[in-house]
C-alpha cells in the first residue's frame, strides 16, 4: 500500500495526479461518465501450459487445489502491479493513482437459485505470489460461506429498509460524497465497485464471458470477466490447427486512463504470463522482460527486481 502523505486534493484511496498531459487532464471534463468510456476488449487464452502447471501444482495436495481462477486472479495482480495505469481511477473530473492493489468477486453461498451471494474483497502487494494469492482467496471464499455478512451487503440491507423517498435522498447525498471521496469508510469497505479489478468467473456456472458495464458509482475501472473452459482449433502461420483447451476472458476498461498502446501492451503481458505460469511464483513485483510488439508465446525470461 502506498503510504505517501496526503496533499491536498488526494483521496483516502487515491493520489491525484496533477502533472497529466493536457488532453487526459482535460478528457474527464468533456466526458464526465465512467460507463459512457468503457472499451471492451476480448481475447481466447491457449490453457495448454496452464493445464500442465495446474496438473503438477496440485499433485500432492488435491484437497487445497489451485484452479483455473487462482492462476488468472493472481496475472491479473502481476499486470496490474507492472502496468500501474491500469490502477488508475477517474472521479470528480480527476485523474487518481490507487494507492493499493484491490480485488472483488462475487461468492454464490450455494449454487442454486435461490442461494445468496456475498462480496469477496482483498488487497494484494508487490511480494504476493500465486501461492499467497491461493491461500488468500480459499480463506475468503470460505470466510463468504459462512453466516457472517459483509460490511457492503449489510449496509445495502440496512438502508434497503427505509422509504423509498428517504432512501432516494440518502443515496443523493452518497453520490455527491463519491464525487468527493468522502463516502464513509464502513459502508465501502468491502463494495466491489471501489476494487482495482472487479472478477466475475462465468466459466464456474457455465457461461461464456461477454461484456459487462462498468458503473458510475465508486471507482472500479477494470472488470474482468472469465468464461467456460472450451476446446477451440488453435492455428498455427501455415494455417494448420490443433485444437486445445481454451478459456474466453473479456476486459472492460475505462478508456480514460490510458491509450491503446498501453492497452495492447497490458494484454500481451497477461498473455504471457498465461503461457508461462511459472512465472506466477515469483513476487507481483518482479519485472518480466517481455516485448509487447511481440508474440505472447515467445519464450519467458525474467529478472529479480
Amino acid at each position: 500500500m502506498d503510504t505517501t502523505k496526503r496533499r491536498l486534493g488526494d483521496r483516502r484511496d487515491g493520489v491525484w495526479l496533477r502533472d497529466l498531459d493536457a488532453m487526459h487532464a482535460f478528457t474527464p471534463y468533456l466526458y464526465p461518465n465512467r460507463a459512457d468510456n468503457e472499451a471492451f476488449i476480448r481475447d481466447v487464452i491457449d490453457l495448454t501450459q496452464v493445464d500442465e502447471y495446474l496438473a503438477k501444482k496440485n499433485a500432492d495436495n488435491p484437497e487445497m487445489a489451485y484452479k483455473l481462477f487462482h492462476v488468472i486472479l493472481a496475472a491479473v495482480v502481476r499486470v496490474v502491479t507492472l502496468r500501474p495505469k491500469m490502477n488508475r481511477f477517474i472521479q470528480g473530473f480527476r485523474t487518481y493513482q490507487r494507492r493499493e492493489l484491490t480485488t472483488a468477486f462475487v461468492v454464490k453461498k450455494q449454487f442454486a437459485d435461490e442461494a445468496h451471494e456475498a462480496l469477496a474483497y482483498l488487497s494484494f502487494h508487490e511480494q504476493d505470489t500465486i501461492d499467497t494469492i491461493h491461500a488468500r482467496i480459499l480463506e475468503e471464499i470460505t470466510n463468504c460461506r459462512s453466516d457472517k455478512l459483509d460490511n457492503s451487503t449489510a449496509g445495502m440491507d440496512a438502508l434497503s429498509k427505509l422509504p423509498r423517498f428517504v432512501l432516494r435522498f440518502v443515496m443523493w447525498i452518497l453520490h455527491r460524497l463519491d464525487f468527493y471521496g468522502k463516502v464513509p469508510y464502513f459502508l465501502i469497505k468491502t463494495d466491489p465497485n471501489y476494487a482495482s479489478v472487479f472478477f466475475s468467473n462465468l466459466g464456474s456456472i457455465k457461461l461464456q464471458a461477454g461484456y459487462h458495464h462498468l458503473c458510475n458509482w465508486g471507482t472500479n475501472s477494470l472488470f474482468v470477466t472469465i468464461g467456460e473452459m472450451k476446446m477451440r482449433p488453435i492455428f498455427a502461420a501455415d494455417g494448420t490447427y490443433e485444437m486445445r483447451n481454451t478459456v474466453e476472458i473479456g476486459l472492460t476498461v475505462d478508456e480514460r486512463i490510458a491509450d491503446g498502446y498501453y492497452y495492447s501492451g497490458t494484454v500481451r503481458l497477461l498473455k504471457y504470463l498465461m503461457a508461462h505460469p511459472e512465472l506466477l511464483e515469483q513476487p507481483s513485483g518482479t519485472p518480466v522482460d517481455y516485448d509487447p510488439r511481440k508474440s505472447a508465446s515467445q519464450p519467458p525470461a525474467a529478472q529479480e527486481a
